[in-house]
């Protein structure tokens, strides 16, 4: 398995992760899955600023795909970011979410990031569901990420609402005078 920069091009192939993310559960408050061009767009959007990766077997088929988005748009917030990450359902628990973080995290800390930041739906104590589990909230937590905070009944999908809880880590000290962020200088 190898890492590299999804290009517009894996649209379509990134789509088909997505889409059973979307149709089958809670883990995106996503209701419909975008087109190719939409799709496409978000690619651009996002890998003009942050890094947008992905696994690729030796096959060159796309095993996962991890990016960053901005936490908040103002400038007080650009060492911070939104994490991502989705790994296609037959490839799940075998160290393709580990790697891309590793590598998303190490490409972010390059760039000048202090903070990731990940929003993650979350199933209340003692609940099931068909929908969610908190393997996230797991893999996060195993990744080094710290549970900030709870927002409650914050996302409905499939008649049901949804915790969504903030897990961050810290890439790097925080100064007085940090660095300014590189946006768009980024690589892998």
């Amino acid at each position: 398995m190898r890492i590299e920069k999804v290009s517009v091009s894996d649209a379509k192939e990134l789509l088909e992760i997505y889409a059973p993310y979307v149709e089958n559960t809670a883990i995106t408050f996503e209701y419909e899955v975008p087109g190719v061009l939409e799709f496409e767009s978000r690619i651009k959007n996002i890998s003009a600023k942050y890094p947008y990766i992905k696994a690729v077997d030796d096959n060159g088929k796309i095993l996962g795909y991890a990016y960053a988005t901005s936490f908040k748009g103002r400038k007080a917030y650009d060492w911070s970011v939104e994490s991502t990450v989705y790994v296609r359902e037959d490839h799940k628990r075998g160290g393709v979410g580990k790697k891309l973080y590793e590598a998303l995290e190490t490409s972010l800390a390059k760039m000048g990031i202090l903070n990731v930041n990940a929003c993650i739906a979350f199933l209340k104590e003692g609940v099931s569901d068909a929908h969610l589990t908190n393997d996230s909230f797991f893999f996060h937590e195993k990744m080094g990420y710290t549970l900030v905070g709870t927002f409650h009944d914050s996302g409905y999908k499939f008649g049901t609402w949804y915790d969504m809880i903030w897990m961050e880590k810290m890439l790097g000290q925080h100064s007085t005078s940090p660095m300014d962020v590189a946006f768009g200088k980024w690589d892998i």
